[in-house]
């Protein structure tokens, strides 16, 4: 019998980050028995414990392995090692999870499906072959599942399926990719698809996949269970079945998603970069923003009047084998109406969506937590987010300090929350427009689930200044219930710039550009074209777009030919009615705009540089009334791409009051409207407009940097989304010596509200509700 060696070394370890789900514990018993230590490994509610003993060298060696080369999915934030003495261990163990009261542990998002996976659901031979909920610990649903932590079967909703023996032995096999893969099941024993018509009843066939291609390929709608909701499909080649599925969904214009088979068939319809390659390969499969090539298949109607389409690569089994068998690119856009909340559940995926899909391809494993598809773009080869949630939520964002435990409510459109704990910052996933009963039951719901997640009871609760929102409703409500809560209302246009200093992990002071369509300023009026002096705690308005009228308030948010004749008539005092832009405008509504306007009658005034681009979109004749937020700017960024080569811009004027900067936006507009007069190319003027805008920018922050000495710069809010106006606002501030910070992690929209919110709420005194 072979000598035991002597025991040198031992030691009990911690370690925190992403470290559960993503198979950790069958790679530290391998990595154990690999350098002959004993012990155990186990699951707790807020890490995952280690205990080894035995040699100095093995012992070295594993925790330089644990640190260096984790799984590929896991993210390890901490390591904590503890010498102690040795306990005499015979062998290494994998022990049962153990739940600790008021500890948390940082979850995974849902991973898209790994080659292992890929290759077994394609592969005849395989028990798999086919089936469409195949997973590891490397990849399948996580977030979506999770009811409660620590993360195991029972407290997910994959508890009502019962493993059969052969998905036992893998689950309960250490050396197995499946050891404690929690979703892990097989057709004998997991969730199965069903096939049904719009009405519920079911569609008899032997393979729902199959059938499901056919009747896509014939042009029908169907309704697909993912991950995180229901996805509406049709064939994306088909102008027919586009404009049918629009017609349904009530969405005239919005761009729709796309998802294509593989790389190679995305790169037959746009052209792609190797960052993008990288993103839609990435285990997150995002949607990607991709230039569209001239002679694509993909039908007008995805994407009218636009140089870019969504695309996204399947993520899961399901999507692989439907997509394979459609043969065609399908649409993929979220299943809901409008900006509602994306439908989750069998039945009420019936009652939603029953006047949009001819039929359902669904499926019997539940889904927890709603979760619609990231949409990210690439901008001087950084991936950036403009929606935030399947594969990246709820991981967290870093905050580079110690937070109290906060909630940030947000903003109104993109809603999304976010909760602080340490020097955590947990961003919901992107929700929808909180304008109503039901989206606002789905925001609470998911409040109250990142609260039990990560154990996170708020003292503080932050909010948006506007009084109407319902987000600072519910913030208010939740202070009136609890006495001990401090209520913080946040300033719109601060908490976008704040949001980009925590994505940036730095704390100012920065000249902070915060564009956008509007925000309830510090003085009542709509703020949205902003220059401040700002860090994560304070700032002061150094600049802003001259005020102009809108009228109708809201109305002309939709009707942007409303803001044009605000504007003109505020500026100028006459109108040109044959210009393209406000032809067809009846004498009678503009004598009530100048009534509005004369008489201050629903015409609150606005600094909003998005209700400028959409004044400009309007006298274009590019969109006079709109279909989606920001469908005008969208637009003329997509005209402006025509004459991307174009350098000329137009004149304005700057005025400096106590301090401050305000931009006179007479001359601009009297030049664009010369320049229509002379029938220049309105793709010209799109780009001259852009290249002003990028000039106001610069000018602004070499005036404001003049008298502050401040050469750092953050660009935020939803103009800047805007890929042309970006790119050329930070050449030109980079030209001029100044360090730009734009956004990453997080979207410069109002998705990002939340998380500027709560590092705005953790360096401010708020008012205590007492």
């Amino acid at each position: 019998m072979a000598a035991v060696p002597v025991l040198t070394a031992a030691a009990h370890i911690s370690v925190r980050g992403v470290v559960q789900g993503v198979g950790f514990r069958p790679f530290v018993y391998q990595l154990a028995v690999k350098h002959g230590l004993r012990g155990w490994v186990c699951n707790t509610s807020g890490e995952v414990l280690i205990e080894i003993e035995g040699e100095d060298a093995g012992v070295a060696r594993f925790l330089e392995e644990l640190r260096s080369s984790p799984p590929p999915r896991a993210s390890v934030e901490c390591v904590t090692v503890t010498s102690h003495a040795p306990a005499g261990y015979h062998g290494f163990e994998i022990r049962p999870s153990l739940a600790r009261e008021g500890v948390y542990q940082l979850l995974s998002p849902d991973i898209a499906t790994c080659t292992a996976c890929l290759q077994e659901v394609l592969d005849p031979a395989d028990r798999r072959y086919r089936y469409p909920f195949t997973n590891c610990t490397s990849c399948g649903p996580r977030f979506t599942i999770i009811e409660d932590i620590p993360y195991d079967r029972p407290l997910t909703t994959m508890r009502r399926f019962t493993m059969c023996p052969d998905c036992r032995r893998e689950y309960e096999d250490p050396l197995d990719r499946r050891f404690h893969a929690q979703p892990n099941a097989c057709p004998v024993c997991g969730p199965r698809l069903s096939l049904t018509d719009r009405h519920g009843n079911p569609v008899d066939c032997p393979d729902p996949i199959t059938r499901t291609a056919g009747l896509l390929r014939d042009g029908k709608i169907v309704a697909v269970k993912g991950l995180g909701g229901f996805l509406l499909a049709c064939d994306a080649t088909s102008q027919t079945a586009v404009m049918e599925l629009r017609a349904r969904k009530r969405r005239p214009s919005k761009p729709l998603a796309l998802m294509t088979a593989s790389l190679e068939e995305a790169e037959r319809y746009c052209y792609v970069n190797q960052t993008e390659k990288e993103l839609l390969a990435s285990p997150a499969s995002p949607i990607v923003l991709l230039a569209r090539k001239e002679e694509s298949a993909i039908a007008p109607a995805v994407a009218p009047g636009l140089r870019q389409l969504g695309v996204m690569l399947p993520y899961t089994p399901l999507h692989h084998l439907l997509l394979r068998e459609s043969g065609r690119p399908l649409v993929m856009t979220s299943g809901n109406l409008s900006e509602e909340p994306i439908a989750r559940d069998n039945d009420e995926a019936l009652r939603r969506l029953g006047g949009i899909a001819d039929y359902f391809l669904m499926h019997n494993r539940d889904i927890y937590a709603r979760y619609d598809d990231s949409v990210t773009m690439v901008e001087r080869k950084t991936p950036q987010l403009v929606r935030r949630a399947r594969g990246y939520a709820p991981y967290p964002i870093h905050l580079g300090y110690r937070s109290r435990q906060i909630l940030g409510c947000g903003a109104e459109e993109k809603s999304t929350f976010c909760l602080t704990r340490d020097d955590h910052a947990f961003l919901s996933q992107h929700i929808g427009d909180l304008e109503n009963a039901e989206t606002l039951d789905v925001y609470t719901a998911a409040i109250a689930l990142y609260r039990r997640l990560f154990r996170i009871q708020p003292e503080i609760i932050a909010h948006d200044l506007h009084p109407e929102y319902l987000s600072t409703k519910y913030a208010r409500e939740l202070a009136a219930a609890d006495s001990g809560l401090t209520l913080v209302p946040v300033q719109h246009h601060h908490a976008h710039i704040a949001s980009c200093l925590v994505d940036n992990e730095i704390n100012g002071p920065v000249i902070g550009v915060a564009f956008d369509g509007t925000g309830y300023g510090a003085d009542g009026a709509l703020w949205g074209g902003e220059f401040l002096l700002a860090d994560r705690g304070h700032f002061t308005r150094r600049g802003h777009l001259e005020y102009l009228p809108l009228p109708g308030g809201a109305l002309a948010i939709r009707k942007p030919y409303r803001t044009a004749l605000g504007y003109l008539l505020a500026l100028h005092g006459t109108l040109d009615t044959g210009l393209p832009g406000l032809q067809g405008i009846s004498s009678r509504e503009i004598d009530i705009i100048r009534r509005q306007i004369s008489g201050r009658l629903n015409c609150p005034l606005t600094s909003s540089c998005g209700r400028l681009f959409d004044a400009v979109a309007a006298l274009l004749d590019v969109r006079g009334e709109i279909d989606y937020e920001a469908q005008a700017a969208v637009e003329l960024e997509a005209l402006a791409g025509a004459a991307a080569r174009e350098t000329g811009h137009y004149p304005f004027g700057v005025d400096e009051r106590d301090g401050g900067h305000t931009v006179r936006l007479a001359d601009l507009l009297a030049a664009v409207v010369s320049d229509l007069r002379r029938h220049t190319d309105r793709a010209v003027m799109a780009a001259r407009f852009h290249n002003t805008v990028a000039r106001i920018i610069n000018n602004l922050c070499q005036l404001i940097s003049e008298s502050t000495g401040i050469r750092r710069v953050a660009l935020s809010g939803g103009v800047f989304q805007n890929r042309l106006l970006l790119r050329r606002a930070t050449g030109l501030l980079e030209e001029h010596g100044f360090e730009v910070f734009t956004h990453c992690r997080v979207p410069c929209n109002d998705g990002g509200i939340a998380l500027g919110q709560v590092a705005v709420a953790s360096f401010s005194p708020g008012e205590n509700t007492n």
